[in-house]
């Protein structure tokens, strides 16, 4: 990846799950922080938290954490993004890339992979990436999205549910459930996608599964999925996360 990308965190307070979670402390800091870190480990040359909430906001102040008010309004987060990008005037092909906050663990690595996916992939609206399933649990949690893809790497469909489906048990060859990939929550976009996004209303697909990329594929997108060079650990959906996130980030710390 040689150009340049810049980084967005968007950081909401409000969690059905898990409130304040980005605030919640792992390691001796806050979830933001950390991912800000990361952030920071890869080759972008800007990162800026998007907040709602003057918590969030203060939470930033007093550390020097770069970060940028947005509305309250935003039905997700690549909508949180898109009006960074637009209030920042980026131009339109310059590469965003949206860094969950609660994922406190990724992997730098898997940063940069991912807006270098983008830049190679000229035909897509955007790229994220996945990683092979390799416990049958996995596949059929409904809180791991899974993602298949056409014979070029774009994305046909995400669901919560337990995809591709195998019809025959005893046609199988890769075991008890078919070869199947888990969706890592990272994307990069073009600024010119953005501007795009936010006149779209959310689809009915993004309103049953509630995940925001059926939008853009509702709509004609190209999403350009790719194997992550490394795996990042589980996110932090829930309040019994955060013990295994403590130790995900203890691991990183020390490899880096």
């Amino acid at each position: 990846m040689n150009k340049p990308f810049y980084i967005v965190i968007p950081a909401r307070f409000a969690s059905t799950r898990f409130p304040g979670k980005p605030l919640v402390t792992l390691c001796g800091k806050a979830m933001l922080a950390h991912a800000y870190d990361r952030a920071l480990a890869s080759n972008a040359t800007e990162t800026i938290i998007a907040t709602d909430d003057q918590r969030i906001a203060d939470y930033c102040d007093q550390h020097k954490l770069p970060y940028l008010p947005t509305s309250a309004e935003h039905e997700s987060g690549t909508d949180r993004i898109s009006e960074v990008a637009m209030l920042h005037s980026w131009e339109d092909d310059a590469v965003v890339v949206g860094l969950q906050c609660d994922e406190p663990a990724t992997p730098p690595s898997i940063i940069n992979q991912v807006a270098g996916n983008l830049e190679q992939n000229p035909d897509a609206d955007i790229a994220t990436l996945c990683s092979r399933i390799e416990l049958k649990e996995e596949y059929l949690d409904t809180n791991r999205v899974k993602v298949v893809t056409d014979n070029r790497g774009f994305a046909l469909y995400f669901s919560r549910a337990p995809i591709p489906f195998r019809r025959d048990a005893a046609s199988g060859e890769d075991g008890d459930f078919p070869r199947s990939y888990v969706h890592i929550g990272m994307y990069a976009y073009r600024v010119s996608f953005l501007r795009q996004f936010q006149a779209l209303q959310p689809s009915y697909y993004e309103s049953e599964e509630k995940l925001e990329q059926l939008r853009a594929l509702s709509n004609g997108f190209r999403i350009h999925v790719d194997i992550a060079v490394d795996v990042p650990s589980h996110g932090v959906d829930h309040p019994d996360d955060v013990a295994g996130a403590e130790l995900a980030l203890n691991r990183l710390i020390r490899e880096t």
